[in-house]
């Protein structure tokens, strides 16, 4: 008999196909998640604003309101933003990964895969969607941006900008060390919750973001090529 650890992280899964859901649901349930079920994007939806999981797996194709769709509404939305997006996607083509990642998603996996790697995303993403509050308020401000921790937010040139957790806690960690040059792979690890099936492009893809939400401040994460990313010091 398997023991499992009784985590008590809510998961919503959204997926149509009902044999995969409950796959989904049934192994996460082994692990000692609360997990709920929807079958589509306005079910899923619903459920979200509802009950405010702490991590929402999320499939590419739904029917009505479709994955790529109900992830740009939820990071859209102050109340829900924070809440950490895994992508499922069947085809696992690098092209459905990226558009996952640029529509606000924290991670994906492709469909098939196995329970193992289901649960290990869950509880990496779960990991790294979790700030600590118990940390001592901090503020980075430099060049017309303000990091917050503590309030997990950020200012650029004094107006709030909307960040997914992914992006606040690599904004963040590259801020925290200005003028240091990181690796793709230390970012990885870092944090992305050191999931080394995750490709060095989503890196990319985020920092991308990370950029656009900067606008005229982007020039502050630097990158060195050949090498990785780093924050321009003051």
């Amino acid at each position: 008999m398997t023991m499992t650890t009784t985590r008590g992280e809510r998961i919503l899964v959204i997926e149509d196909e009902p044999d995969i859901l409950e796959i989904m649901e049934y192994n996460l349930r082994r692990e000692g998640f609360r997990v709920t079920g929807a079958r589509d994007g306005v079910e899923g939806l619903d459920k979200v604003k509802a009950e405010f999981p702490d991590v929402i797996l999320l499939d590419l194709m739904l029917p009505g309101l479709d994955g790529l769709e109900l992830c740009r509404s939820l990071k859209r939305d102050p109340t829900l933003r924070s809440i950490p997006v895994i992508m499922v996607t069947a085809k696992g083509e690098i092209d459905d990964v990226v558009k996952g990642l640029e529509a606000g998603a924290d991670d994906y996996i492709s469909k098939p895969f196995s329970p193992k790697e289901l649960v290990a995303r869950v509880k990496a993403v779960a990991r790294r969607g979790t700030w600590d509050d118990s940390q001592p308020r901090e503020r980075i401000a430099m060049e017309g941006v303000m990091i917050d921790s503590a309030a997990h937010e950020v200012r650029i040139s004094g107006e709030p900008v909307a960040f997914t957790a992914t992006e606040f806690r690599l904004l963040h960690y590259l801020a925290s060390h200005p003028g240091r040059v990181y690796t793709r792979d230390h970012l990885l690890d870092r944090v992305m919750g050191g999931d080394k099936s995750v490709i060095d492009r989503n890196i990319d893809v985020h920092v991308g973001a990370i950029r656009r939400k900067l606008a005229d401040h982007r020039q502050v994460i630097e990158t060195v090529r050949g090498v990785g990313y780093r924050f321009r010091p003051a």
